[in-house]
């Protein structure tokens, strides 16, 4: 079989062997973390919490950090402080022009900001930190346990919960320098990936146990869960390529240049980030709500309760958009292609070089932008019609929405690390026709 044989062909390539039994390693000693729970904290009296990151935003945290923040784990806050510190980063280098000229200094530039981003993480971690064991404390009480209640136990926690997550950022440098590559973002993957045999075999159970719908119901569920995920594949491969001509040089009696090539434009440029914003502001109703006296909800927050509502869904959805829209403005930066195509002496046929090859550039992104933005929205509230088909909670997840994006993007770019090795030792590639396209291809990849 084609499968096995390609498998012997990647154990045949020492270096990329390597690279997958190191991150094998790395991949075991993360998940082995995210069990180990914080001193002075009982295992047995965490079911509060786990209770409350079935859903929301917590349920998005718990995800991403593998279920170490359901198990208060010394992994808990995970990576996303340093994800949150990245977009900061992003930010501040459109804004603030002391950071973009730090972002044009090339490799020194580059480590400056990384550096940087890792001092925010800090901060950010220092202060997640005692607002995550103030919330565990209130988790434990409900279920007449405590914390142990003294100044000691929440400041060495604190170091713990941030020196865990900076243990988790090294682990995905090593993964990245040592390893498959795209560290940061595998580790994500091993979290999605690590919550899918349970909700997966619980779905079974419930269909074939509880009379809703049986094998065939289930059959039904997976053929439509691969039909999600080829779209999620068209979402994140989607490119529209702009032709580029460069002017012909001549160097002495020869001639050089004048090829075309393309500068690939994303159709969902902006990724999952839209989705986390998006998910970030609507779990603020929420909120509201758990602090006010839920017998006295007015509709219009009850409203906003349900996340298999109309209301929760069309407002989440035009959210999306709009963060698509504004995530895509301040990550392509079309004066700046335009620039450097007028200093490598290049040009779009029929466009002249300048202004007019940025008005070009800037409406092609719009133009490729709103289907991305709709079907990005469309993926986003799939769940929501899962749920309402009767899938479980659990694995109603991976219907759509950050986890399906992740999960589909990060495997397409493993796969092609892993084909470009074996296309580079002259053995063939994973597919019998074409190439795998991952999201480094192309501009704005995650």
């Amino acid at each position: 079989m084609r499968a096995i044989e390609t498998i012997k062909n990647i154990w045949k390539i020492e270096d990329l062997r390597n690279r997958i039994l190191t991150t094998l390693l790395l991949i075991a000693i993360y998940r082995f973390g995210t069990y180990v729970v914080l001193p002075g904290i009982d295992p047995k009296a965490l079911t509060a919490l786990q209770e409350q990151t079935r859903g929301g935003l917590l349920a998005l945290l718990d995800m991403f950090s593998g279920g170490a923040f359901s198990n208060a784990s010394i992994f808990a806050l995970g990576i996303m402080p340093y994800i949150s510190a990245s977009i900061v980063m992003q930010l501040l280098a459109i804004a603030v022009p002391s950071f973009q000229k730090m972002q044009r200094e090339g490799e020194s530039g580059r480590k400056k900001i990384n550096q940087y981003t890792r001092y925010l993480t800090i901060a950010i971690l220092l202060l997640q930190g005692p607002t995550y064991l103030i919330n565990l404390s209130v988790q434990l009480k409900a279920v007449g346990a405590s914390l142990p209640a003294n100044v000691w136990f929440t400041v060495s926690s604190t170091i713990i919960l941030a020196a865990g997550s900076m243990f988790i950022l090294w682990l995905g440098e090593r993964i990245t320098d040592k390893g498959v590559g795209n560290g940061i973002s595998f580790i994500i993957l091993v979290g999605i990936i690590a919550r899918l045999p349970h909700s997966l075999f619980q779905e079974f159970i419930s269909r074939t146990t509880d009379k809703t719908g049986g094998l065939v119901m289930f059959l039904i569920e997976m053929l439509f869960l691969l039909f999600v995920i080829a779209g999620a594949i068209l979402l994140v491969q989607g490119v529209r390529k702009v032709p580029v001509q460069y002017a012909k040089r001549i160097v002495g009696n020869k001639q050089y240049g004048g090829a075309r090539q393309y500068i690939p434009l994303k159709v969902n440029a902006a990724n999952v980030m839209p989705i986390i914003f998006a998910q970030a502001i609507m779990f603020i109703p929420i909120s509201i709500v758990g602090f006010a006296n839920s017998e006295n909800t007015s509709p219009f927050w009850s409203a906003f309760m349900d996340n298999t509502g109309f209301w929760y869904n069309f407002v989440f959805a035009v959210l999306i958009i709009l963060f698509t829209y504004f995530y895509t403005a301040i990550t392509i930066n079309p004066t700046q292609m335009a620039d450097d195509l007028k200093r490598n002496n290049g040009f779009i046929p029929g466009i002249k070089p300048g202004k007019e090859t940025k008005d070009y550039l800037d409406s092609i992104m719009d133009r490729i932008t709103l289907p991305g933005a709709f079907f990005l929205a469309l993926v986003a509230i799939m769940p929501a019609f899962a749920r309402i088909a009767g899938v479980s909670m659990d694995f109603s997840q991976f219907f759509g929405g950050t986890s399906l994006l992740i999960l589909v993007g990060v495997v397409l770019d493993t796969l092609q690390q892993i084909e470009s090795h074996l296309l580079m030792r002259h053995y063939d590639g994973l597919l019998k026709s074409g190439r795998i396209k991952g999201r480094s291809g192309a501009v704005g990849a995650y």
